[in-house]
């Protein structure tokens, strides 16, 4: 496990609740903080990089954003799979490195889209029909996590990724307004985007709300649906015969335990790929890259 915050402390946690799966070791630069996580799952606190990647089979990182390509890179390169939290990078280039790198060495990477097992859970993967409109709303309140990175690469780009992955077209052209409101990073933005074969998707995520609110509109040539991720309520027009308790479902009640579970089925050869690899983490950080220029012209 890298990075020994709060979101390192639930994939620990996950980590060590899987069959056939031991947490071995912690590596954070705060070293205090990767003691008390070791300590609580019996792994050992490595501060030495070497060490760690000696030590495992598999890597987690859930660091802050900035650091996420160079561990990937530095645990692919040790010869390990590697599950990294959203953004899978904050550059293009270094994203592109990591798939590279990925293919190069026939490892599995995963990145940390966790909503695709509600979609999943709903149904959504396996429509005979490619969307028409997306609307999508994340809003958050303020907090102090997350602030190295923009709303849109902190909350938007997890919508921005459910886009692409049922959309059947490529993005072309993005509108985009935001605004830095607390801090020196965006935290409002709102952007329309229209793809190639005429899909279009609007998206609003805040990290500065005064409540939370994760919904989401589809339109499809057959009907709409709408979504609450938050409460679960899902309203189904279309026809098809989608899941309205996926919250109730493995994958819908705990979707980052069903993203680190597939990732590691990916490792163990038991399915293809993960819920999310390392060419999807590329495509959505090119979008929300695409949003952030946009909200800055």
């Amino acid at each position: 496990m890298i990075g020994a915050g709060v979101f390192g402390g639930y994939h620990a946690a996950k980590w060590a609740a899987f069959e056939g799966v031991a947490l071995t070791a912690v590596h954070d630069p705060h070293s205090e903080r990767a003691r008390l996580l070791a300590q609580r799952h019996g792994a050992a606190p490595l501060e030495d990089a070497a060490a760690f990647f000696e030590a495992v089979d598999v890597v987690s990182v859930a660091a802050p954003a900035l650091a996420h390509a160079g561990w990937a890179l530095a645990a692919l390169r040790a010869g390990k799979p590697v599950y990294v939290e959203k953004p899978l990078a904050i550059d293009l280039g270094e994203a592109d490195a990591i798939a590279g790198e990925a293919r190069r060495l026939g490892l599995p990477v995963a990145c940390g889209f966790l909503e695709r097992a509600a979609f999943r859970a709903m149904g959504l993967f396996d429509l005979p029909e490619a969307p028409l409109r997306l609307e999508a709303v994340r809003l958050g309140v303020a907090s102090p996590r997350n602030l190295d990175v923009s709303v849109v690469l902190d909350l938007m780009i997890h919508d921005l990724d459910l886009a692409l992955a049922i959309g059947a077209g490529q993005p072309f052209a993005v509108e985009a307004e935001g605004a830095c409101i607390n801090n020196d990073q965006i935290d409002e933005a709102r952007a329309e985007v229209t793809f190639d074969d005429g899909f279009t998707a609007a998206f609003h995520a805040s990290r500065t709300a005064p409540g939370p609110e994760r919904t989401m509109r589809i339109v499809y040539p057959s009907g709409d649906l709408t979504i609450d991720f938050l409460t679960g309520v899902f309203e189904n027009r279309t026809g098809f015969g989608l899941d309205a308790g996926f919250g109730a479902t493995a994958d819908g009640r705990d979707r980052l335990g069903a993203s680190l579970r597939e990732f590691l089925r990916a490792v163990r050869g038991e399915v293809a790929r993960p819920l999310a690899d390392a060419v999807d983490g590329v495509r959505a950080l090119d979008l929300a890259l695409a949003v952030q220029q946009a909200v800055g012209e």
